[in-house]
């Protein structure tokens, strides 16, 4: 019997709701929900870092938490092709974390908002009986036009990624080893959100599909191909240094910006991202036509075949 998981009960909720009042929002289903205001759009997202699920306090600083809670949820953000505006954010914390440990989780969240110009406007703190809890909610806008969703994707597109990959996985390795000043924890400890990348390929008409690779490349894209009824072969990925094909497809916490692009516009796409952020955007494959009604991911061989995995390649899930 299938093990019901993460995504199977993310699905549920949506289904539960389907038949609910919208109220103008568009429906589940993308990084952060759509609310259109005439030719703007607000988009909203909230997320949840808790310990020992998302971060280790005896491993990770306050400061560090704290700018990682914030790059986070202005990741999904701008994975919608907008900018990040404001935040809310409540924190469930023990006794012992408030002061010291709270002023400096507060430090790196003004740090990290500071950055984009990204207000805290509200939230709420509470007292956690075990383990401290972070609870962000983002709020962005942009021209409805710019509005990038995960069901664009279209058939021949070519599939971006705007940074290489697979560092946070070798990180978190490093961190669980207690090697915490390698340039891969440190990637990992404190990441950064690829927001002005977002906002620029917001404005691109040749960009149809987009998300951020929070729980891998095989999760993320899995996500645009079911919410595009599409499926893709994948022919090369751009990894870390010291990283594997495994780190660079299924780990998670890379918080580059996955994409599909018109292929025939890829090209000029790469040559102008490389002109505008001093580095290079990597093509990593395609989309093509579904066979059967069923999304997979396909790995391109050395040799041309294409391998598909029935059952899903499997990046990071959280059951």
């Amino acid at each position: 019997m299938r093990m019901y998981g993460e995504f199977d009960f993310i699905e549920s909720i949506r289904d539960m709701f389907a038949r609910m009042p919208k109220n103008g929002f568009e429906g589940i289903g993308d990084d952060c929900a759509v609310l259109p205001i005439g030719d703007e759009a607000l988009v909203f997202t909230s997320d949840m870092l808790n310990e020992g699920v998302h971060f280790l306090t005896d491993k990770s600083t306050a400061y560090q938490i704290g700018y990682k809670s914030l790059m986070v949820n202005i990741s999904d953000v701008a994975a919608m092709g907008a900018k990040p505006v404001a935040t809310l954010l409540s924190l469930a914390l023990p006794q012992e974390r408030f002061g010291e440990w709270s002023a400096d989780f507060m430090k790196g969240y003004h740090a990290a908002s500071k950055k984009y110009g990204v207000k805290l406007v509200g939230g709420d703190t509470t007292k956690s009986e075990s383990g401290v809890y972070v609870s962000v909610t983002a709020i962005g806008r942009a021209p409805m036009a710019n509005i990038k969703r995960r069901s664009g994707a279209k058939s021949g597109d070519v599939i971006m990624v705007t940074g290489e990959l697979g560092a946070s996985a070798v990180g978190l390795r490093d961190v669980l080893e207690g090697k915490l000043t390698t340039r891969n924890a440190k990637i990992h400890l404190q990441p950064q959100a690829h927001v002005l990348e977002g906002e620029w390929l917001g404005r691109q008409e040749c960009v149809h599909a987009m998300c951020d690779v929070s729980d891998g490349v095989a999760s993320d894209l899995q996500h645009i191909l079911d919410e595009s009824k599409k499926s893709a072969v994948i022919s090369s990925l751009p990894g870390a240094k010291g990283t594997t094909w495994d780190d660079a497809f299924g780990g998670g916490e890379d918080y580059k910006l996955l994409l599909t692009v018109d292929k025939r516009y890829a090209d000029d796409l790469a040559r102008r991202f490389e002109a505008e952020f001093g580095k290079p955007i990597y093509i990593i494959g395609r989309v093509v036509k579904p066979n059967y009604d069923v999304y997979h991911i396909g790995i391109e061989q050395e040799n041309g075949k294409v391998v598909y995995s029935s059952a899903g390649w499997g990046g990071y899930t959280h059951f």
